[in-house]
């Protein structure tokens, strides 16, 4: 298909800064949701990208999902005339502000009100000290020490074949 140059260069130059692009399956569509051109043009300039190996397609939901492979980011450097410095947004890694989990000391631990470091909390002595009962004392509404519960038959799934007379 033919697409006016400055309409690939858009979409080029998006899929550059991003890494990733998405697009509704709707060929009639006249404006492309993050891009000013028309929704076709996105999808058939992705489309011939991925016949090439510069792009990875997942379709779902009648949603296209594309991805910048590393010999895309190449071929577009190469493209838009980019030093190797510029990489697009999916490609720089962001500091971490916090620690990772389960790396915070005792100190920390103490100050978030677990003193094992779990999401429970401060259960209070012993771990299994919550899940304890007196042996002699049955809770309320309990079955009776007796109860034996059996499958008799019944509708639907699980009933035998009728006797047969």
């Amino acid at each position: 298909m033919l697409i006016p140059k400055a309409d690939r260069k858009a979409i080029h130059e998006y899929l550059f800064r991003e890494g990733v692009l998405v697009a509704k399956k709707d060929f009639n569509l006249p404006k492309h949701g993050d891009i000013d051109t028309k929704n076709l043009f996105v999808i058939k300039a992705c489309q011939s990208l991925t016949s090439r190996g510069y792009l990875k397609t997942r379709f779902s939901w009648q949603y296209y999902y594309y991805t910048l492979t590393p010999e895309g980011l190449d071929y577009l450097r190469e493209w838009l005339h980019l030093p190797a410095e510029i990489v697009p947004q999916t490609h720089i890694k962001q500091a971490r502000t916090a620690p990772p989990r389960g790396m915070l000391g005792g100190d920390d631990r103490e100050r978030r009100g677990g003193g094992r470091g779990g999401r429970g909390g401060d259960r209070g002595g012993d771990r299994d000290s919550y899940r304890r009962r007196d042996q002699g004392e049955k809770a309320e509404g309990a079955a009776p020490g007796e109860f034996k519960p059996e499958f008799r038959g019944g509708f639907g799934r699980g009933r035998g074949a009728a006797p047969a007379s």
